[in-house]
């Protein structure tokens, strides 16, 4: 299960990607989650591919990875493609049989939502495979850090994104080991109906939550522990810097963001 999780982990290289600056990043994955939702056309989806494609090579992640993270959605992506595909009024009919009528309008919308959610998980699995959880931290506190004058917790607020990205891969690995356990003892996840299975995943959920809280609690005694007390006076051991590098990245994102925007006024 864990070798399918992308969400929340680092994927530690030396790479171009890497060492770019946390703060463009951030504004390099918004951006391009703005340049999704913009797209309106296959062409677009083919610029946003190969923008993905090659920030992946760029960072030594291999591609695979990227597609693996997918698995474990890949029931909300058959959900949101059929949902789309049989529930989206049209007026060109290509199929229609007894109750069940598909259309171009919904297939067109099926495939342009589930496209959509894809690029939304690369793009952000990317950022935190190249990105380690103290520089994102960082990054999100700095960016927020204009908004302090007016008294707004950017160095908590960071803090709380960035412990609940690590503790996604931490609580798929808890829930496999808690599965493995109870699959020796007996416990069945993988047959009956749908409803069965989600019956069965109601034992997983208890010890699962134990687990969470005690990691909390543990976590809260380490930190306080070692007498943290937020973002006052705190120093950095690492300041960052943007470079050349940074500005170049930025510059080949706002051309992705602008060929969409052309491709969408062309369709």
């Amino acid at each position: 299960m864990m070798k399918n999780i992308t969400m929340g982990q680092f994927y530690p290289v030396d790479s171009l990607v890497h060492r770019l600056d946390p703060r463009m990043k951030i504004i390099l994955a918004a951006m391009l989650i703005v340049s999704v939702f913009l797209v309106r056309g296959l062409l677009g989806y083919g610029l946003v591919l190969a923008f993905v494609y090659l920030s992946a090579r760029l960072s030594n992640v291999p591609f695979r990875m990227l597609l693996g993270g997918l698995k474990p959605l890949r029931f909300i992506l058959i959900l949101t493609f059929l949902l789309n595909l049989f529930f989206n009024n049209g007026q060109t009919v290509l199929l229609h049989w007894q109750f069940i009528t598909l259309t171009a309008e919904g297939l067109s919308t099926a495939v342009h939502y589930s496209l959509r959610l894809t690029f939304l998980v690369l793009g952000t699995s990317l950022l935190t495979l190249t990105t380690s959880p103290v520089a994102l931290a960082d990054g999100i506190e700095l960016l927020f850090g204009p908004l302090k004058r007016i008294h707004f917790p950017a160095h908590e607020l960071a803090m709380m994104m960035t412990i609940a990205l690590r503790f996604i891969p931490t609580l798929m690995e808890e829930t496999d080991k808690i599965m493995k356990a109870q699959m020796a003892r007996g416990a069945d996840f993988e047959s009956g109906n749908l409803i069965a299975r989600a019956k069965a995943m109601i034992p997983l959920l208890v010890p699962l939550f134990v687990s969470a809280f005690r990691r909390a609690g543990d976590l809260a005694m380490a930190m306080e522990a070692r007498c943290y007390h937020g973002g006052e006076n705190r120093t950095r051991l690492r300041v960052l810097r943007m470079t050349r590098n940074d500005y170049l990245a930025l510059g080949a994102t706002a051309l992705l963001t602008a060929l969409i925007v052309l491709e969408g006024l062309m369709v």
